[in-house]
């Protein structure tokens, strides 16, 4: 009696572990999209520019996904739960702090400053898994548990946005960090078991370098071309993205113990499976992007309004998610993913060529969550199952940084699409000032600003000016997302075609 209540104790505290863990998973994930639900209000007060409102959003993304195997592999040396509490702790602190940024620089600093503490988070969430769970059947469901809150919180950033921002400032985003993580910091040292540790090297400052700018370079370099065109600063910016990502492989392939494995790329599963769950990501956070901005904007919604019309997408990103697990077990993954993947991309051929409205962005919406949710779950379990056991902790970096450069893809390329269309497209009406045409004319929310200080007539004719080019953007940024998810469904009908993946999840 004595040994079976303690194993029972054992195993209640194991999945209290769990639900600790997915406090920081949720969070991270949910700063993720929440911000573009708070940029009308955050526009209003700081003013920003185009490309600074574009920073706002990928600064944090940008600096995590940089960070992310360098993090993984620091925790892998000091313990991952000692480098958990520790960057749970500076998130709260750097989060208050940017609650109350009085300039768009502040705000983009503190930012960049909380990606740091969030690579500290997300590889530590997922290689405690790995010892809180010895038993291969739990971990396997602990690990579905993890990606499918990957998604929700993904999904959910538009519905928490929306609460906040009725009935409190901007600012009240960032202090959402204070009540998910204190629970962790109390608890966590009491539920988490430490990690062990391994100190087989050093970590590789000049490889970190590297990363920092392939990523950075080719992100201001799309960036720059959504609002200036393709000129010698954007083709520099894709030169160096270039250089320093082949000096970054070239010295992975060279050192003993690199910081990045990428012999796992040799697999065409874990290549394709990458590539699906990097790509599906993409999609979900460039709709979030233009969505949230057209519902308050445009439709002239309230934030808790445009939130509550996303909440069937989020219902259905956390049903699918889970229930995809019995699924995947009778279906092939290069079928399955595919399927999934034909749901994502349907969601855009529909707001393609039905337009955007309220319907329309709701269905689209529903479709896409049942198609990416779906995908975090398969796509994860294919990566950790195609990786060999000693180097799982390297594919779950490497899963993890997908993730964090598809959020930045999915914001910087459709949303500089969007962007690109919209200044191009954007037919100004003749009684605004030169000041007012430049604010104006760079993104939707400096027009709704402009037009908030004109009379009514000439802010009606303003808006439905501006209206009718991010619609447009809209449109057209759909119309090549549904090509991209045709390309996602031959890479995964290609790449995923093994013997190794009979079924996604529990082979």
């Amino acid at each position: 009696m004595a040994s079976t209540s303690g194993a029972a104790q054992r195993r209640t505290r194991r999945w209290l572990g769990l639900s600790v863990l997915m406090l920081p998973v949720l969070l991270v994930t949910v700063d993720n999209t929440v911000l573009g639900f708070a940029l009308p209000k955050i526009a209003a007060a700081l003013r920003p520019s185009a490309s600074q409102q574009l920073w706002m959003i990928d600064a944090y993304s940008l600096v995590l996904a940089g960070l992310l195997v360098s993090m993984g592999s620091l925790g892998d040396r000091v313990g991952h739960r000692k480098l958990l509490l520790a960057g749970s702790l500076g998130f709260v602190i750097v989060s208050v702090l940017t609650a109350y940024s009085d300039t768009a620089t502040q705000l983009i600093a503190g930012r960049a400053c909380m990606g740091v503490f969030g690579a500290m988070l997300m590889p530590s969430t997922l290689a405690l898994i790995r010892s809180v769970f010895e038993d291969r059947e739990e971990r396997r469901l602990a690990v579905a548990i993890w990606a499918t809150t990957l998604t929700v919180g993904s999904a959910l950033g538009p519905l928490v946005g929306g609460v906040l921002l009725e009935f409190f400032s901007w600012g009240s985003i960032f202090l959402l960090a204070v009540p998910v993580l204190v629970p962790l910091l109390v608890l966590g040292p009491l539920l988490l078991p430490e990690s062990g540790r391994d100190a087989s090297g050093p970590l590789d400052p000049m490889s970190i370098l590297q990363s920092m700018f392939a990523l950075g370079a080719i992100v201001y370099g799309i960036k720059h071309s959504a609002s200036n065109g393709i000129d010698w600063m954007a083709l520099t910016a894709f030169a160096v993205s270039a250089i320093a990502g082949w000096m970054f492989v070239r010295r992975q392939l060279s050192l003993p113990m690199p910081l990045m494995d990428l012999s796992l790329f040799r697999s065409g599963t874990f290549s394709g499976s990458v590539a699906i769950n990097l790509m599906s990501l993409a999609f979900l956070v460039g709709f979030v992007f233009f969505t949230t901005q057209f519902l308050q904007i445009v439709l002239q919604m309230s934030p808790l309004s445009a939130s509550l019309a996303l909440v069937p997408g989020q219902v259905m990103a956390i049903v699918v998610g889970m229930a995809v697990v019995p699924v995947a077990q009778r279906i092939q993954v290069h079928v399955l993913i595919p399927i999934l993947m034909a749901f994502a991309g349907s969601a855009f051929l529909l707001v393609a060529s039905m337009g955007s409205s309220l319907t329309v962005l709701v269905v689209a919406f529903a479709l896409l969550n049942i198609g990416v949710g779906a995908i975090a779950t398969v796509s994860n379990d294919v990566i950790l199952s195609a990786a060999p056991p000693a180097k799982a902790g390297a594919a779950s970096a490497i899963s993890e940084t997908a993730y964090e450069v598809g959020v930045v893809l999915g914001t910087t390329v459709l949303g500089g699409v969007v962007t690109a269309y919209y200044r191009g497209a954007l037919q100004l009406p003749g009684f605004l000032s030169e000041v007012q045409m430049i604010l104006a004319g760079e993104t939707l929310p400096g027009a709704y600003h402009v037009a908030a200080d004109l009379p009514g007539g000439q802010a009606r004719e303003l808006m439905v000016q501006a209206g009718r080019a991010f619609e447009g953007g809209i449109g057209l940024v759909s119309w090549v997302t549904f090509g991209l998810a045709l390309m996602a469904i031959l890479i995964a009908w290609r790449t995923l075609r093994t013997p190794n993946t009979q079924s996604a999840v529990g082979h």
